[in-house]
């Protein structure tokens, strides 16, 4: 059979039949075309086209295979190489229909299909040519709907010009493109896209890739005591390492370089297939998606713009294969999920090298600054465990507590609320007393010095591991080589300079025009009244809360029994605070959405400006939400409640409410357990758990029950992962980590058993979201990342911010401060003995403001004269009445006079081991060094051995001959 040059250059292109002068998907010459150059016929573009597998094609494959590799050498053995690594099951794997094309991105669009054709597949061969035919409307048709229908096809048809200009671009980028519309998922139309060599090549040169090098050198480990130091622990921590293949010691590194087509000699070329994995073949056809223009409408659409006008509805790059099943082979998927996303493997290590390896560099870094952070917690909640049981060990010999439960003080308290309160008796409040020691004892300062040194621990610890792994993942010098990545405009702005400059009569391509503050001052004072109007949200519904236990606290003593009445106060603090928690998960779903909107109004300039801006209105608003009503517990309430017989009332006759007697942090920690536990269990995991679960089987429900059993042993890789739960970023991953970071660090003098929680939780959380980035969501774009970026300086914030944050709780919110002054100044013999009476003060039942007075007087059998309240005022009989006495003055200057030293010393300390520990380990610093040296050796080396070949090849001048051998 013979064979023409337009069939042999189709053939070996692709390693498929192919009729010569038929046109498949990719090709870049404009000859090939049999109707002339490129976007001139109107067929051509209208075309539908299905490559044809391997296992169907003609005799004539067989019959030219040889012509084609005697022809054509470097095609044969890329074919030969390919085959070689081409799938068991082809469709199980991400691959064109020839089997040996990858795919390396896919969008997704709808496909509206005539009624007569919805039955019959949408695949047709590459002579077919999918020709629309008019709609004649019935003569009984409404002219309404006709005219909606021929507005909704004229919609489609706008859109599919769109699709075909933009993927007429994308070819001149030399892209290779795929298409299938409507085979198994009616309504839906796959584009495949794969990059060949030439292009990857091309755009790894222009972002500039770090690729390894054929030169390979020895890490070194330092001195001789800290290698043997690391082999110790390799050997003992050898059961904790995941078996993925790089739990041993990597004493030796590839030499990394941009990759530059010019230097091709410098690299390990012999297999191509994987020199660009799939992380790295998926970031760049995403890049040249994001450049690539489409000018069809009134302004320029980039993908982004596509993606939002729904020209196309998804992009997403491919998992590499299945993780279950019998034909499921080994890939990085499987191996990350049997590895890393199961629950059974909790204790062992993560692979982060291979978590970077398929997700990212960005992906990466959060995976270990997740683990990090867990691994300092287990320190963390060792001591918070230690203080927690000194409390209970100490609880019956705490002379306060003891003096509470005394029955023999009989001491008298006024009523709680008016009219409906009575007078109680304190002996009333031993149990709150003693809970109140377990978490307000003498080592609560010693436990808050810890966790501030602690979180500065944590930060410099991170520092340097991250550092390890820029060196590991040769992300070092990593802003040099993309600046110009980061400063690309996002499609947002660029619609905004267009209108800008229509609106100006300039050309829409005038580089002068940018957008001003001027240009932002309404989004900028929209944004300013909504954060505070949010803000104030935020307050009123604490007020509520406070109003809710308020009323209810009264309604119950007016309505319940005697013996009911004792557990009224726990009963109205345990039920606020699940209203509180109910309101901050709801709420933190709405503040998030605003503060997209926001964002999106404001029209940042980059992605990454977008982000930072999104992620900064997000974190106040959320932050607000969380800890708004633990300040309240913890600063305010008990402060502004006036004194017995001139309270200060809202809402009529409802009085602020009050601390019990042994203070506020027994509900205030009371509040932050339920808040943290709550937020963990039902907004961390219980969501993340149920809500992608809901979302897959709502898109699946589209599908015929009957067939979906046997799609889902049909469904390509492409189509299964159509499925899956689009990649929302890790705003909300690092989001919910922060706001933990901050219940452990910002009121842990209240609660010690903080640490320990986040830990259970973190243990969790690590394998759930291994888990749902593994077998719930589609793979991520690969980001490249050298930090977590803004979150460390948030974090560092919270640090600096939970020091002072602590010094007040332990000063103003605990009795610490009361109890050492009293000790040291008031008591007759150094004791705590009499501390009870020394904190109450007198109050003449006969002063009560007129209908304050309780309806029961004699509620406790006698009558009272005299009641005592938590406060340190004048008795009636001085000289000056309830005014504050000499006592109260005294302890506030203790109080403030703590706040000042514990700050100064706990952050000079903290500044102190940031100052000692280096940011950069040494052995790293040196590799680096080392690194930079073999680079210039290397091309020095190329440069002398050039040199040397042009010598042999032209002996004729004579100092050239001679330089070799003096070199030699």
């Amino acid at each position: 059979m013979e064979v023409g040059k337009g069939t042999l250059t189709q053939r070996d292109r692709f390693g498929i039949t192919q009729p010569a002068g038929e046109k498949l998907l990719g090709f870049n010459s404009t000859e090939e075309h049999p109707s002339g150059p490129r976007g001139q016929d109107s067929m051509w573009r209208n075309e539908k086209y299905e490559t044809v597998p391997l296992d169907v094609q003609g005799t004539d494959e067989d019959d030219s295979k040889g012509t084609r590799d005697s022809l054509y050498p470097q095609t044969a053995l890329r074919k030969s190489q390919q085959e070689n690594e081409r799938p068991k099951d082809a469709k199980l794997w991400p691959y064109f229909q020839d089997g040996l094309r990858r795919i390396d991105y896919v969008l997704t669009y709808n496909v509206q299909m005539p009624q007569s054709t919805h039955k019959q597949s949408s695949k047709s061969c590459l002579c077919c040519r999918f020709k629309r035919e008019p709609k004649i409307p019935p003569a009984h048709e409404d002219p309404e709907l006709a005219a909606q229908e021929q507005r909704l096809d004229y919609h489609a048809d706008d859109q599919r010009l769109r699709r075909e200009e933009f993927e007429e671009n994308l070819r001149e980028m030399g892209l290779e493109m795929e298409k299938e519309e409507g085979t198994k998922l009616p309504g839906v139309g796959f584009l495949k896209i794969h990059a060949p060599w030439d292009v990857l090549c091309r755009e790894a040169e222009f972002m500039k890739l770090k690729m390894p090098t054929t030169k390979i050198y020895k890490v070194s480990q330092g001195s001789s005591i800290v290698e043997k130091v690391n082999m110790f622990l390799q050997k003992v921590t050898a059961p904790l390492q995941p078996k993925v293949g790089e739990n041993q010691t990597e004493n030796e590194k590839h030499l990394s370089y941009p990759f530059s087509r010019e230097k091709q000699h410098l690299f390990d070329l012999s297999d191509r297939n994987s020199f660009f994995d799939s992380k790295t073949r998926s970031s760049i056809v995403y890049e040249i998606l994001k450049r690539t223009k489409c000018t069809r409408a009134k302004y320029i659409m980039g993908i982004s713009s596509l993606l939002g006008s729904g020209v196309y509805t998804e992009a997403y790059p491919l998992h590499d294969g299945d993780i279950d099943g019998v034909h499921a082979e080994t890939n990085d998927r499987k191996i990350l999920y049997e590895q890393w996303a199961s629950y059974s493997i909790f204790y062992k290590y993560q692979p982060i090298g291979l978590v970077r390896k398929y997700f990212g560099e960005k992906v990466g870094l959060y995976f270990a600054w997740l683990g990090v952070y867990t691994q300092m917690l287990i320190p963390a909640a060792i001591v918070g465990v230690i203080v927690f049981l000194y409390g209970c060990a100490t609880v019956d010999n705490n002379i306060p507590s003891m003096e509470v439960c005394d029955e023999r003080n009989n001491i008298t308290m006024c009523p709680m609320c008016d009219r409906a309160c009575s007078y109680w008796k304190l002996v009333t409040a031993c149990g709150t007393a003693r809970a109140s020691h377990l978490f307000d004892n003498a080592a609560t300062v010693f436990f808050a010095i810890f966790m501030a040194l602690w979180a500065t621990m944590f930060m410099e610890h991170w520092k340097r591991r991250q550092m390890r792994l820029n060196y590991v993942w040769d992300m070092t010098s990593f802003e040099d080589g993309e600046g110009k990545q980061k400063s690309q405009p996002r499609a947002e702005y660029e619609f905004h300079v267009m209108k800008k400059s229509l609106k100006k009569e300039q050309s829409p391509k005038a580089e002068n025009v940018k957008l001003t503050c001027r240009d932002r001052m309404p989004a900028y004072m929209t944004i300013i009244t909504m954060m505070v109007f949010l803000i104030f949200v935020t307050l009123a519904i604490v007020f509520g809360v406070v109003l809710y236990r308020v009323s209810i606290m009264t309604a119950l003593h007016m309505s319940s029994t005697p013996t009911f009445r004792t557990n009224i106060r726990a009963t109205v603090k345990t039920t606020a605070a699940i209203i509180n928690l109910i309101i901050i998960i709801i709420m933190d779903e709405v503040y998030g959405a605003i503060a997209r909107w926001l964002t999106i109004m404001e029209v940042p300039k980059t992605d990454k400006s977008f982000e930072e801006r999104l992620i900064f209105k997000t974190f106040i608003l959320k932050f607000a939400n969380a800890f708004t009503p633990i300040v309240y517990l913890a600063f305010f309430r008990g402060r502004i409640i006036g004194r017995p017989g001139k309270y200060l009332y809202v809402m009529g006759s409802y009085r602020m409410e009050e601390c019990a007697h042994a203070g506020c942090l027994m509900e205030l920690c009371i509040q932050l357990c339920i808040t943290m536990l709550g937020k963990q269990l039902i907004q961390n995991n219980l969501f993340e758990i149920g809500v992608p679960k809901l979302k897959k089987m709502l898109r699946q429900r589209k599908i015929d029950k009957n067939h979906q059993e046997e799609l889902n042993r049909t469904l390509h890789r492409h189509e299964k992962d159509h499925f899956l739960g689009p990649f929302v970023g890790l705003n909300p991953e690092y989001m919910e980590m922060i706001i933990q970071f901050g219940m452990v660090t910002l009121f842990v003098a209240s609660f010690p058993l903080a640490p320990l929680f986040a830990l259970l939780n973190n243990v969790i959380e690590i394998r759930l979201d291994a888990k749902k980035f593994v077998t719930e969501l589609r793979r991520p774009i690969a980001v490249r990342a050298k930090d977590i970026g803004i979150w460390y300086t948030l974090l560092r914030g919270i640090s600096k911010v939970a020091v002072i944050v602590n010094a007040f709780v332990i000063s103003f919110t605990s009795d610490f401060i009361p109890r050492l002054v009293y000790q040291h100044m008031y008591s007759p013999d150094g004791t705590l003995h009499g501390f009870v009476n020394h904190t109450l003060s007198y109050f003449n039942v006969s002063h009560f403001q007129p209908g304050t007075e309780p309806m029961v007087p004699m509620h406790l059998g006698y009558k009272v004269d005299v009641c005592r309240y938590k406060d340190y005022r004048d008795p009636p009989w001085s000289d000056t009445p309830y005014e504050f006495s000499r006592e109260f003055w005294a302890i506030l200057a203790a109080r403030l006079a703590f706040v000042i030293v514990f700050q100064n010393v706990v952050m000079l300390m903290s500044d102190f081991v940031d100052w000692l520990i280096p940011d950069i380990p040494k052995d790293i610093s040196i590799q680096i060094h080392k690194e930079r040296n073999l680079v210039v050796e290397l091309f020095m080396k190329q440069e002398r051995g050039k040199k040397y070949r042009n010598t042999v090849r032209d002996p004729s001048p004579q100092p050239l001959r001679s330089r070799p051998s003096s070199q030699a």
